[in-house]
């Protein structure tokens, strides 16, 4: 039976999740909180009021920001992201991120979706109605005003089922450092940092070496005197003791922050640093969920959910798009929006709540054999196996094999080749298959 469906958020995952319910039938509304769909891609130059929060912004993007992942593994599946030869475009395969916006952008007006978006408007709310068997959203929206001034509305409707895309980079996340609140420096999150201008001639010390703190040490190392890169005991793509910048260090992470300015790493070390910036990844947060949800985030473990989108009690009327990680993103987010599509048309059938609820358990019972950390509960490690898996719930054949044989090459690359992975790569022999199965949607 046809539905109507609140998707909050409009960046990837919600605006294939719009199309893919409006291709089932159903009647989505997609709320949008920034003035453009784009999600995250949707570059902001002004950080946050609060250097170490979201504050007013709503990207996380720093000017210089290409993708880590080549353009033919990123793009949905049906939707090619291939290079258009135009002045204003960028051909490269590790894009800059305005040409992810741009493809997003062309994504929603291929497929008529910007209609279906509330933009400038935030969910502030999300309860049930057990009485109605429905679901009450309510939202903020900004409106423009005269004189660049917005005037706010507040509404509130019912919905059959909600969906939930409001991604991964929602509440930064910061390191815990012994001394910090006395400690006289500047501290920054990553999700705040745009260029390493302000940092010119100063010592700084990077927390973290995933791709935002590879990426950001050593732009910053371009003007700063000194950069000290603080990396966890367990493997990394930046381990070692020499880079490729005479000027940047790597360390193991912070012991404690000093009252003098001083920063001690646990292996000895010490530097009087001028700022430290936590490239510390982000929390999930649900902020307009209450208790009736029946959803909570232990150690960024969201739970108890079903294949990482149902809830088992309330499924499928609210569901979560989105939330894995170590994936190729896009594709994943038009894979979990089939099936949640499908299942909200009756099309496809899920489990007894029973059914679910043991295998929810029973992975986490598999994640604590293994020794897995809660906050690894989402992390896929890029094994294909639940892409695959959600593609057979509807009849679809598994993920393309040179799609996987691009995305194990390209995050192989990083570790010996982190200053040239996305200009210089060995896997030309699969682009001309990549691009043979594209002529089917062009």
């Amino acid at each position: 039976m046809p539905m109507r469906v609140a998707v909050i958020g409009a960046g990837a995952a919600g605006l294939v999740a719009a199309r893919e319910l409006r291709r089932e039938g159903h009647a989505p509304v997609v709320f949008e909180r920034a003035a453009g769909v784009g999600g995250t891609w949707l570059y902001d130059p002004a950080a946050s009021t609060d250097p170490l929060g979201v504050g007013g912004s709503y990207s996380g993007l720093y000017a210089s920001l290409r993708t880590n992942l080549p353009r033919e593994i990123m793009g949905f599946l049906d939707f090619p992201f291939v290079a258009v030869e135009d002045a204003d475009r960028d051909p490269r395969r590790f894009p800059g991120h305005e040409e992810v916006l741009r493809y997003l952008q062309e994504f929603a007006r291929r497929f008529d979706l910007l209609g279906l978006v509330r933009l400038r408007t935030e969910v502030v709310r999300v309860r049930r109605d057990a009485s109605a068997a429905s679901w009450r959203v309510a939202y903020c929206s900004r409106k423009l005003a005269g004189a660049g001034s917005e005037e706010l509305e507040v509404g509130e409707e019912a919905f059959d089922a909600v969906v939930v895309c409001n991604g991964h980079f929602a509440e930064p996340r910061l390191a815990d450092i012994a001394g910090i609140d006395s400690w006289p420096g500047k501290q920054l999150h990553s999700y705040n940092y745009r260029v390493p201008d302000p940092f010119h001639g100063q010592v700084v010390v990077i927390i973290g070496c995933h791709p935002s703190g590879i990426d950001i040490s050593r732009e910053i190392a371009g003007v700063a005197k000194e950069v000290h890169v603080a990396i966890r005991s367990a493997p990394c793509e930046m381990q070692g003791t020499s880079t490729d910048h005479a000027n940047l260090w790597l360390h193991s992470m912070i012991e404690r922050a000093e009252e003098d300015g001083t920063v001690a790493f646990q292996d000895g070390s010490r530097v009087k640093a001028d700022a430290i910036v936590h490239c510390t990844g982000y929390k999930y947060s649900f902020p307009f969920l209450g208790d009736d949800a029946g959803i909570y985030v232990d150690d960024n473990c969201v739970r108890p959910l079903y294949k990482h989108v149902f809830p088992p009690q309330l499924a499928p009327h609210i569901s979560f798009i989105g939330l894995p990680f170590t994936s190729v993103l896009f594709p994943l987010f038009q894979l979990q929006s089939k099936w949640v599509a499908g299942v909200l048309s009756g099309r496809i059938e899920l489990p007894s709540q029973e059914t679910m609820m043991h295998d929810v358990a029973a992975f986490y019972s598999e994640m604590e054999a293994r020794g897995c950390p809660k906050r690894d509960t989402h992390d896929l490690r890029c094994t294909f196996e639940y892409e695959d898996w959600l593609g057979e719930q509807y009849g679809m054949e598994k993920i393309e094999e040179w799609r996987k044989v691009i995305y194990i090459t390209a995050r192989t690359a990083v570790p010996d080749r982190h200053e040239s992975y996305r200009d210089e790569w060995d896997d030309n022999h699969l682009l001309a298959q990549a691009h043979h199965d594209f002529t089917k949607y062009m």
